[in-house]
């Protein structure tokens, strides 16, 4: 095992998601997933299949509430961009579908056609983010909750050609400031910019100043680190205490129209109700 930063993020290595293993090994990778909140396997071969058989014996999946699922697949989304398209599908910084009343618990992306550089994912500890403000600040947030809007579900797609967008209607849901995970008991910030539109109780515009400090503060650079995609990587995050941002730097693609193709499947693991 070696860490991708003091913060977040651990490579395991010598397994091959595609054979079985036992309980014993499978426990101590969800271990590490709980002590690093996001594990990479390098060097994967997986099917469909193997993907998602892989991801489900951490916990139920779900398919995604705005995006079709892989053909036979429904627990599987592609989500591709095509060398014409100058950004990647997961900016800016979120956590996966927090407009829900029980946001996923987590997902693994896996690299079917990635370029040689260019389109890394950065992630962030969401622990770090709240155990570091001020106790003073951690009193005045404990009692917030927020409220979380999809915002209209077609603009998600207007630029991504390869990926095929379901018929759905906006959501929205309310969900506590810090939430307390239910396996570690540690608490951690729950805001996105993606989502996150205003506190509980007052309007958007007297919850920006505040909003936009905790989002920034949580992007702090000691808080994140970046994962380098090769074809074969799968990475396995815990959605609840973390954010990701997935780069847009296909500046080929912005000046000329000729960039690079990136197709990423992703199985998300179902949700449950922050506290």
């Amino acid at each position: 095992m070696t860490p991708l930063s003091p913060a977040i993020g651990a490579e395991l290595h010598g397994i091959d998601l595609s054979k079985p293993f036992s309980d014993s090994i499978f426990d101590e990778i969800r271990q590490c997933l709980h002590e690093h909140l996001l594990i990479i396997f390098r060097e994967q071969t997986l099917s469909p299949r193997k993907h998602r058989d892989f991801t489900a014996r951490f916990f139920d999946l779900e398919s995604h509430p705005f995006v079709e699922s892989i053909s036979g697949y429904p627990e599987i989304i592609a989500i591709v961009k095509e060398p014409n398209e100058h950004k990647n599908w997961g900016g800016p910084w979120h956590a996966d579908v927090t407009f829900k009343e029980a946001p996923s618990i987590g997902a693994a992306l896996y690299a079917c056609e990635v370029p040689p550089c260019g389109g890394d994912t950065l992630f962030a500890n969401m622990y770090l983010a709240y155990e570091t403000l001020s106790d003073g600040l951690k009193r005045a947030l404990q009692p917030l909750r927020a409220v979380h809007y999809s915002g209209d579900p077609g603009i998600f797609h207007t630029d991504f050609k390869g990926m095929r967008p379901k018929s759905a209607r906006a959501e929205n849901a309310t969900h506590p400031v810090v939430r307390t995970h239910p396996i570690s008991g540690r608490k951690s910030l729950f805001v996105n910019r993606m989502y996150t539109r205003h506190f509980e109780g007052m309007t958007e515009e007297e919850s920006r100043p505040l909003l936009e400090m905790l989002c920034d503060h949580a992007q702090r650079p000691e808080f994140t680190c970046r994962l380098h995609w090769c074809d074969g990587t799968l990475a396995l995050w815990d959605n609840r205490v973390t954010l990701h941002h997935a780069m847009d730097d296909d500046f080929n693609a912005m000046r000329t129209g000729q960039g690079f193709r990136r197709v990423m499947h992703r199985a998300t693991l179902a949700g449950e109700r922050p506290v």
